[in-house]
C-alpha cells in the first residue's frame, strides 16, 4: 500500500482511516472542538485540521458519507470535491444540510470520504470533426432506461 504524508493542523484532528478492508474511500472526520449545529438548508464549512501531500497525477476527491447523507441529509454542498496535488491547506468540508430540520455535527464525527485517484492532465486541441460512435450527439437519457 502506498503512503500519503498528512500533517494534523489541530490537536483535534484525526487521520483519514478506511472502515473496512475493501473500502475504496477513507473517512474525513470533524476536527471542531465543539457539536456544530447546520440549520436547514444552510451550508457550514467544517474543519479536518489535516493537510495532506497528494502525488502528482493524482487527487484527492471527497464525497458524501451514504449514511450521512440519506438519513440526516448531511452531504458537501459541492457534491464532490477536488483537491489537487499541488494543494497543501487545511482540508475543508462545505457540509450542506438537505433535511428539514437542524441537524448537529458532533466533534471528531465522520463527515465525509475521501478517494485518492489518478488525475491525468491531457493537451486539449481545437479539432473541426470528431470520431463517430454509435451514441453521438445522444445525451441525458439517450441510452434508455433499462
Amino acid at each position: 500500500m502506498e503512503k500519503i504524508k498528512v500533517k494534523k493542523l489541530s490537536e483535534n484532528a484525526k487521520l483519514p482511516v478506511y472502515a473496512t478492508e475493501l473500502a475504496a474511500a477513507a473517512d474525513l472526520c470533524s476536527s471542531e472542538g465543539v457539536a456544530v449545529t447546520i440549520k436547514a438548508g444552510e451550508t457550514v464549512l467544517i474543519h479536518t485540521g489535516i493537510a495532506m501531500e497528494i502525488p502528482a497525477g493524482y487527487a484527492g476527491f471527497i464525497y458524501a458519507r451514504s449514511g450521512l447523507a440519506s438519513k440526516r441529509g448531511l452531504a458537501p454542498a459541492n457534491k464532490v470535491g477536488v483537491i489537487d496535488a499541488d494543494y497543501r491547506g487545511e482540508i475543508m468540508v462545505a457540509l450542506h444540510n438537505h433535511s428539514n430540520c437542524d441537524q448537529t455535527v458532533e466533534a471528531g464525527e465522520r463527515i465525509a470520504q475521501i478517494a485518492i485517484a489518478a488525475a491525468p492532465q491531457f493537451d486539449f486541441c481545437e479539432a473541426e470533426e470528431l470520431t463517430d460512435t454509435a451514441r453521438a450527439a445522444g445525451g441525458f437519457g439517450s441510452t434508455g432506461k433499462k
